[in-house]
């Protein structure tokens, strides 16, 4: 199978839960995709991210499975067996080896991202710190909202304000932070239904606990070194009513706006 010059891999830096279901749109739809990831990825909804098997080896969220692939050499091998690769890549070099058409920087910095050593003909941009015609081809907005899943060819997102989208009234209150420097250790699980005041783990010897009612939708993985007032978590207010399984409306909005990214570059008026 050789990928160079073909639309049809895409490659993704990132492999949370936005980027997760970019991958899966995409993947659904016909494409060729792998995931570059950092050693420990600091991902909250972990049972529909694809960052996930850096830990687990390997994932399936709605009938795509992803697998950790150690060696970058293995990556047309897993792609031929209908696998989704995930590989440790922060740099992206590995770029430069799959000449991808497309990429896709789904790492969700909110800032000026870093350059790549493989510039690819059409680089789409998630977020905030991204500027189409600048440093993209291409910007998707992820702000929840009437524009959300938009395509941007000239301009940016909208900016990134650190307050999280609304949730039945509850914005901020609904993450879970860190209250101190050190090992995270939770006491619950993703899944689990929590009142306001219940203890949700521990960094180091400091409590943290939720501020509302409802399910705990994300967790960072157990061990991982947290700095103080870090995001480790989040609860959905909506409880019993929410669902761990299935990616997000914003996601799938986000993986929309990507794929009509694609289709206006390459297939726009019969192009290819």
């Amino acid at each position: 199978m050789d990928l160079s010059k073909t639309i049809n891999l895409v490659l993704i830096r990132g492999g949370g839960d936005l980027a997760s279901g970019v991958a899966h749109r995409l993947r659904v739809s016909g494409f060729k995709v792998v995931m570059l990831e950092i050693p420990e990825p600091r991902v909250l909804r972990r049972s529909v991210s694809f960052a996930s098997v850096v830990y687990e080896n390997s994932i399936e969220v709605e009938n795509v499975r992803a697998k950790f692939c150690e060696n970058p050499d293995l990556i047309i091998e897993f792609l031929e067996e209908g696998l989704l690769p995930v590989i440790i890549d922060p740099e992206a070099n590995s770029a430069s080896k799959l000449k991808p058409v497309v990429m896709v920087d789904a790492t969700m910095s909110k800032t000026k991202p870093k350059t790549v050593p493989f510039n690819p003909e059409f680089l789409i941009g998630l977020g905030p710190g991204f500027e189409a015609g600048v440093n993209a081809d291409a910007v998707v907005e992820t702000k929840r909202g009437l524009d959300m899943g938009k395509v941007y060819y000239r301009g940016t997102a909208a900016i990134n304000t650190g307050i999280p989208g609304e949730v039945c009234g509850y914005s901020s209150e609904r993450l879970l932070r860190s209250r101190a420097s050190g090992t995270f250790l939770p006491h619950r699980d993703i899944g689990d239904l929590v009142e306001a005041g219940d203890v949700i783990g521990r960094v180091n010897n400091t409590e943290i606990r939720a501020s509302i009612r409802g399910m705990i939708r994300g967790l960072i993985y157990p061990g991982l070194e947290v700095k103080e007032n870090e995001k480790i978590g989040d609860i959905d207010p909506r409880g019993s009513r929410a669902s761990i399984n299935t990616i997000s409306d914003r996601a799938r909005a986000v993986g929309g706006g990507v794929l009509e990214a694609i289709m206006h570059r390459f297939f726009k008026q019969g192009k290819r």
